[in-house]
């Protein structure tokens, strides 16, 4: 969950940005800015720590590093469609698919233990699955359909 403190920080940072210079709160820009930041961080994370997210990644899956470094650009790709004003319902819409699809992912490294920070099998397990990823899973498709589709 200390990821989600990019999240809430961006926004609220913005939020207070927003109403000193253009005189209001601006709750699309600020949540999208927030999600953003969240976005570049995951995504970057991705380059920094690609082997312990390639254990990450299924069995069944081949290719791991290439999925790895793809889905870094999908993500650092979702930050920046989330700021185009012109796309960014469709890059809500394809980011809300993607956080799905790569729940996935989540719920087999829970199982396998795996460490991302450490590239090894030394992790939590089930427990983060239950009480960190799948609340903060939660918490990141409501908020893109809330900032990138329905307030938009």
């Amino acid at each position: 969950m200390k990821l989600l403190t990019i999240l809430f920080v961006t926004f609220a940072l913005a939020l207070i940005g927003t109403k000193i210079f253009q005189g209001d709160w601006n709750l699309v820009f600020s949540g999208n800015l927030g999600m953003a930041a969240f976005m570049l961080f995951t995504g970057f994370a991705h380059f920094k720590f690609q082997k312990g997210m390639a254990l990450m990644i299924p069995e069944f899956i081949p290719a791991k590093m290439f999925w790895v470094y793809f889905t870094g650009l999908i993500e650092i790709a979702a930050a920046i469609g989330l700021m185009i004003p012109s796309i960014r319902e469709l890059t809500s819409i394809l980011l809300i698919i993607f956080l799905v699809l790569v729940f996935i992912a989540n719920i087999d490294s829970s199982r396998k233990k795996v460490n991302l920070f450490k590239a090894d099998y030394s992790g939590p397990g089930m427990s983060y699955l239950y009480k960190e990823r799948i609340p903060m899973q939660i918490i990141l498709i409501a908020w893109t359909w809330f900032f990138g589709i329905y307030l938009n």
